[in-house]
């Protein structure tokens, strides 16, 4: 499987890595509702088993829960995969999540974390989101003293924007920026990843699938079934007037991976990987099946007529 060097990094990345949140499990805010933990367990192995070398996950994932899961994932094997998790989100007792950019904070969610992961060092820690914004430097410079000390190998961020990376760089370098990317979420497309390209800004995407829904295998029924912690109840995304367009694009996906023996999602996930600036995308798995579902896209490629057929769709009225 082919790598590609993460920003200013010594990490070769394979073009895809696994995605942890939803191995967080229910009863938090931005739960994707229950999880088996032993079947996140087999989706990482599986994961790693095809030949993926990287694994994202963060502190807030069911609230320290998703990191656990991946120390047990990873406990005995022998080919360990870069382990990469965030910081800026912290919870009280009563599982209420706040927002924190400052140097202690930061430093105590470090140190949870390597406890969390029974690792030494961490391989890439981000900065979640830039809130509080007027914290923004007090936060990355702490991020830039963790590395100092050896505590994690590099430092990027995620949901910057450019104006929040420039605030950053002025610090210390940025290794990489995770935003979220897919066809139906292109913001990033004017502004950040130019800036990207254009500063040595490795990134890593999230959500290629839009949370599933490119994936092939969401239908209303099953929205309609969701858990009431699944947050994606609350997404415009999976609701009227946009659900019929986005299930129709969904299913042009489909008609495209027919064609290759690949499913909509490997269509869905192939397509942000297009894009020049984009060094990885993070998907989630959350059991071995689902691994098989999409880690085709880590070798297959669209054309350019593909692209093209894609982006008609999305040009026409009411996309």
């Amino acid at each position: 499987m082919q790598t590609k060097q993460l920003g200013n990094s010594d990490m070769h990345l394979t073009p895809m890595g696994i995605g942890a949140w939803a191995m967080g499990g229910g009863g938090w805010a931005f739960a994707w509702g229950p999880q088996d933990d032993n079947e996140s367990i087999a989706a990482i192995h599986a994961a790693l088993d095809a030949g993926l070398n990287w694994i994202d996950t963060a502190a807030v994932y069911g609230l320290g829960h998703s990191e656990e899961v991946v120390a047990r994932a990873l406990k005995g094997r022998s080919r360990r995969p870069y382990v990469f998790t965030k910081c800026a989100r912290v919870w009280n007792e009563r599982r209420e999540i706040g927002k924190s950019l400052k140097a202690d904070s930061i430093r105590r969610e470090a140190e949870a974390s390597l406890r969390r992961l029974q690792v030494d060092v961490i391989d890439l820690y981000q900065i979640h989101w830039p809130e509080p914004e007027e914290d923004i430097e007090e936060g990355w410079t702490a991020m830039a003293q963790l590395q100092r000390e050896g505590k994690v190998r590099w430092i990027g961020v995620s949901n910057f924007s450019v104006d929040h990376m420039r605030r950053a760089q002025a610090i210390a370098p940025i290794t990489s920026l995770q935003p979220p990317y897919s066809m139906l979420a292109r913001e990033i497309e004017a502004e950040v990843l130019p800036y990207t390209q254009a500063n040595g800004i490795g990134v890593i995407v999230y959500s290629p699938m839009k949370s599933g829904l490119l994936s092939g295998a969401m239908t209303r029924e099953r929205i309609a079934a969701m858990p009431e912690d699944d947050f994606r109840r609350r997404v415009p995304s999976f609701q009227e007037p946009r659900l019929t367009r986005n299930l129709e694009l969904a299913e042009l996906l489909r008609a495209i991976g027919q064609r290759h023996g690949r499913t909509p999602g490997e269509v869905a996930i192939a397509w942000t990987l297009r894009h020049p600036a984009v060094t990885a995308a993070i998907v989630g798995m959350r059991s071995a099946r689902q691994v098989e579902g999409v880690i085709g896209a880590a070798e297959f490629r669209l054309s350019a007529a593909e692209v093209e057929e894609i982006e008609a769709f999305l040009r026409a009225p009411g996309v």
